[in-house]
């Protein structure tokens, strides 16, 4: 039979624009669905990830320059700088990667319709155009790329303006004064050390017993001394019990209990509270399961090694899959794809996945955490330098940051790194690819690193582990 294309990718995200790439490198015909009607990149570079690295970055030159020079006038970084500056900063940012995408699309050659996609079978797309006519489409593989968006509370209602999530805290019009995060994980994080680099009282309500229980538990406790010194209130075990709005004082309040005390109703005066809540994957209104895609409890697609769902020519990647739902692996997920599809190599992931945490500073690892080497019962050593020992911290005034390896204590090969500090998670990519390899730390020993640097910690660290 032929087909219009032989991919349809509904969703321009990281997964579906790198599947859409890959795919036309092959000499394939590509269309993209994307429902936004004006840009592309779906929350990659609308809502999600560049806004908020955009944010970041402003916030971190904003803190730098408040650190670094001493203000006479004693004045918070949110009353020197205004939203307004800031948000011009990540519109020109975001303006410029959609030309790119657009760009590279054009280039090669990538065909797009602007509409809502469902599946009317395994080959066939219906579109429903912008205008509200359908269109229906062809080809021998599909692509479903359509991310997530932000979780609801059950607690309170969020208003968008007061009361935001994760996309509309972007949109804000000025720096608040006080913010309560209500959540924990990543997100939550990121956005407490941004907002308090430009000077707003942050308090943190999170309900999970830890606070990124995933961390080495010396980072974990490197972070929380930071979160300390930020003056970022951090509780954990929280049951929220309301927000309202307090006309009087003309602020709002959040309620809650802690499993330390759960007779007591605390409240928290705030002018802003950010939910930070699970990601919802898009797979409703897709047509998934009546063509017999398989979908979890909680809305994810099934998918196998290769990114194939239950139906042989529909694939998935990204967001919409669940874990790991990060912007990094989604590219790398749609590429694999392309290639499962086309039977162009046989690609895939590797174990060791690093991960990045753009908070202030950065948190980044990869591998076993010392918890892990202990609990599986290896043999290892452990090398760790503070960035309070680099010249380069010293040069940029840099107090805060550690780097650790785990090794096996004999054939020194590395098991794991993590780090939290400047630059982290461009690091992590030396000690990857070195693990990746097969590398010991001796490899830190042999080679000269680039002296002063922030990389210059790997061979602190490797001497540091011999010398135990």
């Amino acid at each position: 039979m032929a087909y219009d294309y032989d991919v349809i990718i509904i969703g321009s995200g990281p997964a579906g624009f790198s599947c859409a790439i890959q795919s036309s490198k092959f000499g394939k015909k590509v269309l993209i669905v994307e429902a936004n009607p004006e840009n592309l990149g779906g929350s990659w570079i609308n809502t999600g990830t560049v806004p908020s690295k955009s944010l970041r970055e402003a916030a971190k030159l904003i803190h730098k320059f408040h650190t670094q020079f001493a203000d006479q006038e004693k004045m918070k970084p949110y009353q020197r700088f205004k939203m307004d500056d800031i948000l011009r900063y990540k519109r020109s940012i975001l303006s410029e990667k959609n030309r790119k995408v657009k760009s590279d699309l054009i280039k090669h050659n990538i065909e797009t319709a602007r509409g809502y996609g469902r599946l009317v079978d395994g080959h066939t797309v219906e579109v429903t155009l912008q205008g509200g006519q359908s269109v229906t489409y062809t080809a021998g593989f599909v692509m479903i790329s359509t991310g997530s968006r932000p979780g609801k509370p059950e607690q309170f209602e969020i208003d968008h303006e007061v009361v935001v999530d994760y996309r509309s805290i972007l949109e804000l019009t000025h720096i608040p004064r006080r913010l309560v995060i209500v959540g924990g994980g990543v997100i939550a994080l990121e956005f407490a050390t941004i907002f308090s680099a430009l000077g707003t009282r942050i308090t943190i309500l999170s309900a999970e017993k830890g606070f990124l229980p995933f961390l080495d538990d010396e980072i974990g406790a490197e972070l929380r001394g930071i979160l300390q010194r930020k003056t970022i209130q951090l509780t954990t075990e929280c049951t929220i019990e309301k927000v309202e709005k307090n006309d009087f004082r003309t602020s709002m309040e959040v309620f809650y209990r802690t499993a330390s005390e759960p007779d007591r109703l605390q409240v928290v005066e705030t002018d802003h509270v950010l939910h930070v809540g699970h990601k919802v994957p898009n797979s409703e209104g897709l047509g998934l399961a009546e063509i017999g895609v398989v979908l979890s409890e909680r809305k994810t697609i099934g998918v196998d090694e290769g990114f194939r769902t239950a139906v042989p020519s529909v694939f998935a990647a990204g967001d919409v899959i669940g874990f790991p739902s990060q912007a990094s692996a989604s590219f790398v997920q749609g590429r694999i794809a392309a290639c499962k599809m086309f039977d162009m190599g046989e690609d895939e992931i590797a174990a060791n996945v690093p991960y990045g945490i753009y908070s202030i500073p950065e948190i980044a690892g990869i591998g076993l955490t010392e918890a892990d080497a202990e609990r599986q019962g290896l043999k290892y050593k452990v090398g760790k330098i503070s960035y309070s020992n680099l010249t380069q911290a010293d040069i940029g005034h840099v107090d805060d940051g550690m780097l650790k390896m785990i090794f096996d204590a004999d054939s020194l090969r590395i098991l794991g790194v993590h780090i939290i500090g400047e630059q982290a998670s461009d690091l992590i990519h030396l000690g990857q690819c070195v693990m990746q390899h097969g590398g010991t730390i001796e490899y830190f020993l042999k080679n000269v690193l680039n002296y002063p640097s922030y990389g210059e910690a790997y061979r602190m660290a490797a001497f540091d582990g011999l010398s135990e």
